[in-house]
């Protein structure tokens, strides 16, 4: 059985066609793009490297890094999106290995196959997020790194990114998040380590709507990103 739930395939299906539109559901991502992109490089190196993206939807990170020099794999299991990212490469000459595939299944297939790996904004809408996490470190050679986003869960998050991101400020559209699926960066660490990953670095993304931007810092209440290496 597939560790996806239909109905978060069907929701980010149908509004694939707006993916690559920054004024769109999607502007949010793009916003935050640039941040994800910067950390990622700074700790990897993206230039030459071979890097796997891991619920890639409809290509904003794994074409952001491709740009950077890395060799790109962008996995997803949702085939609307996949073609969006697809045609995207034509405009933008790009090159990036899309493909329909979980990230289990791609982990028996190229274990041990990538410098680093990307998992980003995908943990929150799995059924299973800790098999994710065991995929990826799987997929990841050994030294090498593993980078989580998502959601903390607490009362401020349930505020912060249903109340305000979906109703008030309207950022983002209704039932975009599940609350039940937010992650405490505790079990996002616990699942790490029990996948042979050390959690090396947690940091948070908070977002300022008066001035309209996102910033990284210390304050990992609501969004928060983790980096991870693989133990030998």
């Amino acid at each position: 059985m597939l560790n996806a739930d239909p109905a978060e395939l069907e929701k980010f299906g149908d509004l694939a066609h707006r993916w690559w539109d920054p004024h769109s559901e999607f502007k949010p991502l793009h916003d935050i793009n640039p941040l994800r992109l910067d950390w990622i490089d700074r700790h990897v190196g993206l230039a030459g490297k071979r890097v796997l993206d891991v619920g890639c939807g409809g290509g904003l990170l794994s074409e952001g890094m491709a740009a950077r020099g890395a060799e790109v794999t962008g996995i997803d299991l949702s085939e609307k999106p996949l073609g969006v990212a697809r045609l995207h490469l034509l405009e933008s000459g790009q090159k990036v290995d899309y493909r329909k595939i979980s990230a289990e299944a791609l982990a028996d297939e190229m274990p041990g196959a990538f410098d680093a790996v990307t998992c980003l904004e995908m943990l929150e809408h799995v059924p299973n997020p800790s098999s994710i996490v065991t995929a990826c470190a799987r997929l990841v050679k050994p030294g090498g790194q593993v980078f989580f986003s998502t959601l903390n869960r607490n009362p401020k998050s349930y505020l912060f990114a249903v109340i305000g991101a979906e109703y008030v400020l309207k950022m983002l559209p209704r039932g975009t998040h599940d609350y039940a699926k937010f992650i405490k960066p505790s079990e996002l660490a616990r699942w790490a380590k029990l996948a042979t990953l050390e959690p090396a670095e947690l940091i948070g993304m908070s977002y300022n709507p008066l001035s309209q931007r996102y910033t990284l810092g210390a304050d990992t209440s609501v969004n928060y990103l983790m980096r991870a290496v693989r133990n030998a």
